[in-house]
């Protein structure tokens, strides 16, 4: 079909495809439909709320492949979610009394949008069907195609997410200046925290990259350089039970033998145990709009810390987070490949008047397509049963633990 006018926006937290899939989708539309006009919603659904909205200019078509080259997102993102009424009064995004569903859709309407691409993660598109089907009662058409943005490859029923890929490699890179920091002090703990509120995907990856790339370099270990002392001694992950006794006991071990202990946590590794402590303490939890804890606030790396720091005897203990430094870079090749192909069937879906977010899907062979929104779920968890996985947990001598039944 012919589209007159498409709108794009971002939203949620940052991955490394939001700029590379706003340059592909303007790209796209530019090479099969130079006609159709593009406006960009400035900062996610709060743009959409406040009619802030960039014209896509033929100098911007012309370089949007400019776009390719730098992470983030040059639109702006924010966590608004539609349907919580009293959050988007209380920022102002809409006047007491209002119905944010319908000022987002009368500002569609206003703009003349036909088709809204939504780039971000299970909230970002959720909200969007919300958005569709508002707008489908009242008898307007829109047409959603959703692109998945999450670094913590956690959406349900989609295989690979945009961005994953390159957040791993970037929080193992991350990772290669942090570990020197052992040099600095005798019996150092070392934390790497990694994004992953729910899915350990993305901490198990970046320590399968960042442990694979130990292997392309040389050491010298009789002068205290050494492949063992850099390695990934531990990998906590939501989907594992966490022994700490019988881990602190092995990890005793490493520290006596080579001086410090490297452990790769996610955000959300035992969540549920420390929101109790800070609740039993009378701690106050502060959620998002969503009402997700905020993990910043809950600090499992700090956590995690103070677990093993005693047990391990541990002289000093570093935590340190990958996560703003890894969801912010530019996409790599794995992730621009994917992310072309993605966007280039999210347009022809659009075309084809189906909307849903574009994925391979895990029900449906793997195949590329838009898939339905009443299907997308997030909390997606890690499969622990991946062969990579084990031969990672077992090259570092842990064992796997108890799996988390991993059906939606």
């Amino acid at each position: 079909m012919a589209i007159k006018k498409v709108a794009l926006l971002t939203a949620g937290g940052l991955a490394p495809c939001l700029s590379t899939a706003v340059g592909r989708l303007i790209e796209r539309y530019t090479e099969i439909s130079p006609e159709t006009e593009i406006i960009a919603y400035v900062g996610g659904y709060k743009g959409l709320l406040l009619g802030e909205a960039i014209e896509i200019t033929s100098e911007i078509r012309e370089n949007a492949a400019v776009l390719y080259k730098h992470g983030g997102s040059p639109i702006g993102n924010s966590r608004v979610k539609l349907t919580n009424i009293k959050d988007c009064e209380k920022r102002g995004l809409v006047q007491p009394g209002e119905n944010p569903l319908e000022v987002a859709a009368n500002q569609l309407v206003k703009d003349g949008v036909e088709v809204l691409h939504t780039i971000g993660g299970d909230d970002t598109n959720t909200t969007a069907a919300d958005l569709a089907a508002f707008l489908a009662d009242n008898d307007y058409k829109l047409i959603v195609v959703g692109l998945p943005k999450t670094i913590d490859n956690d959406v349900f029923p989609i295989q690979q997410s945009l961005g994953a890929w390159t957040a791993a490699d970037e929080g193992a890179r991350y990772f290669e200046n942090v570990v020197a920091e052992h040099n600095a002090n005798p019996r150092m703990l070392i934390i790497h925290e990694v994004m992953g509120r729910s899915c350990g995907w993305l901490t198990g990856y970046t320590a399968k990259v960042y442990h694979d790339n130990l292997e392309e370099l040389d050491f010298l270990p009789k002068l205290g350089l050494s492949k063992e002392r850099k390695d990934v001694h531990a990998i906590f992950i939501p989907e594992m039970e966490i022994d700490i006794a019988a881990e602190a006991e092995r990890l005793s071990n490493i520290m006596d033998e080579v001086d410090n202990v490297n452990i790769f946590i996610s955000e959300g590794a035992s969540l549920e145990a420390i929101i109790k402590e800070m609740e039993a303490a009378g701690e106050e939890v502060p959620r998002d709009a969503f009402g997700h804890a905020k993990l910043d606030a809950v600090n499992p790396g700090v956590w995690f810390g103070k677990q093993f720091a005693e047990l391990l005897g541990a002289e000093k203990v570093l935590i340190q987070k990958s996560g703003y430094y890894a969801r912010a870079a530019a996409s790599n090749e794995a992730d621009l490949k994917l992310i072309k192909e993605c966007c280039d069937k999210a347009v022809e879906s659009a075309q084809a008047g189906i909307g849903g977010v574009v994925g391979h899907d895990d029900d449906q062979n793997f195949e590329l397509r838009a898939i339905e929104f009443p299907r997308i779920a997030g909390g997606k968890p890690f499969n622990i049963d991946e062969p990579w996985f084990g031969e990672l947990l077992a090259d570092i001598g842990q064992t796997k633990g108890a799996k988390i039944e991993t059906a939606h």
